[in-house]
């Protein structure tokens, strides 16, 4: 027999969601006693939260499961958790005998129960898809650092015919506002001073009263809680009423991440993509009307089947238009079951690496310019961690980006710098104090 494991570790992989997800999974397993292993130190249970955004996700998930045998032949109890736990299900079991349990993102508010048939001799797999019934059982929240995830919504009604997520999350469900509300507010208790919602498509969430803005703004009456961002948005789903929140709410961070994805109309189309490049524009001039210094980040994909050398300037043209503070840009990737895996015109692989050169060249060109802007002008940041130099601290701007600063200033703090320097990803700053001395 097993024995029960004292000692955790929880291995996160790809997007905001997927910490949350293993923050609250290793919640889970304190709640039941263990213990988070100390780095370097070996785990009884080790727990692989993973993503299958990309191709060869699933490879890759199981070549980290064969990594967990140790030198002596033994091994912790392993449990494939995530998106691609999802996506192969019984499957998993097969492919490898070291896989204890399998758990889809829908399912781990059962991972102490699979844990406990794992030590009684069973090797149990769940990728049930309930109405969001994991967040009536998962623990409340204890302690935060000084920025915290909280996710308001999730799965996907989209069908983008690159995208697995409406198969591996299931379909758009908002959680309630009241519980959203009672999670902040013990985030805000236990240490968080900013607070990012996170949901696939997360400003589709709403009650039968309200959308994302509403939401917002009850949640910036929370004493304690100073900053309020939002993540994943799509064009689509960006209401005035959300538009209009950005230039009332000052909690709410002058930041929107809203990928637009390729800027061809045909592409678009191709990839099921509710909006067009127009649509995308009047949507970035409303909400540049109602914070001009906002700062958009945004994601592409490179060489989606069908994508010629003239569609590829269009996203070019849109990068440059737009000019993104930050953005995320990634090689077209077959997902298995999409319906792009299989459509015609597949862009050859040496192509598309060319592009993705290009145009995170040009992407940087962007980011680096808005970053230079910046400097010497004083902000307010939010420390969250250390740098690598002594007495360094590093913090987030409202517009989400890394200052270094030499301070005594602890994690959690707030304090004021001006920016001296800037690089394509990070500022550097001095305090405002010392700069005025």
């Amino acid at each position: 027999m097993t024995p029960s494991p004292k000692s955790f570790r929880v291995k996160s992989f790809g997007c905001q969601m997927n910490v949350y997800d293993g923050e609250r999974m290793a919640e889970l397993l304190g709640a039941e006693g263990m213990v988070a292993a100390a780095e370097g130190a070996d785990a009884d249970l080790v727990v692989l939260n993973t993503c299958h955004i990309r191709e060869k996700a699933a490879d890759r998930a199981y070549s980290d499961v064969g990594r967990l045998r140790r030198a002596d032949g033994s091994k912790p109890i392993i449990a494939l958790a995530g998106c691609v736990a999802q996506a192969e299900g019984e499957e998993a079991k097969r492919r490898s005998k070291m896989i204890d349990l399998v758990v889809g993102p829908q399912a781990y508010h059962r991972l102490p129960e699979m844990v406990a048939e794992v030590v009684g001799g069973k090797r149990p797999v769940d990728t049930d898809m309930p109405a969001i019934s994991k967040f009536d059982v998962l623990p409340v929240r204890q302690r935060s650092g000084p920025s915290a995830f909280l996710t308001v919504q999730e799965g996907c009604d989209k069908f983008c015919t690159y995208c697995v997520v409406p198969s591996t999350r299931g379909a758009e469900v908002s959680r309630p506002a009241g519980d959203i509300v009672t999670e902040a507010r013990a985030l805000v208790d236990g240490g968080a001073r900013e607070i990012t919602l996170l949901g696939q498509n997360v400003n589709a969430w709403a009650n039968e009263t309200q959308g994302l803005d509403g939401l917002i703004r009850t949640l910036a009456g929370i004493e304690g809680l100073e900053r309020i961002r939002y993540t994943t948005s799509h064009p689509t789903d960006m209401t005035d009423a959300l538009i209009a929140a950005h230039a009332d709410v000052p909690k709410l961070m002058p930041y929107l991440h809203l990928p637009v994805q390729s800027g061809s109309d045909r592409i678009l189309k191709a990839m099921n993509r509710s909006h067009s490049v127009a649509s995308y524009f009047a949507t970035i001039d409303k909400v540049r009307a109602a914070r001009p210094d906002i700062a958009i980040s945004g994601d592409f994909i490179v060489g989606f089947p069908g994508e010629t050398e003239e569609n590829f300037a269009d996203t070019l043209r849109i990068v440059d238009a737009v000019r993104y503070a930050a953005a995320y840009s990634f090689k077209y990737s077959p997902r298995p079951g999409t319906p792009a895996a299989t459509m015609s015109d597949q862009v050859p692989a040496a192509v598309m690496d060319e592009r993705l050169q290009r145009l995170q060249a040009r992407l940087a060109e962007h980011s680096t310019a808005f970053n230079r802007a910046t400097v010497g002008k004083a902000t307010t940041i939010l420390i969250d961690r250390r740098g690598r130099l002594p007495g360094q601290m590093i913090g987030k701007t409202p517009w989400l980006q890394s200052v270094f600063v030499e301070t005594n200033a602890k994690i959690g703090d707030m304090i004021e710098v001006i920016t001296v320097s800037a690089l394509p990803n990070s500022l550097g700053g001095v305090l405002a104090t010392a700069k005025a001395a």
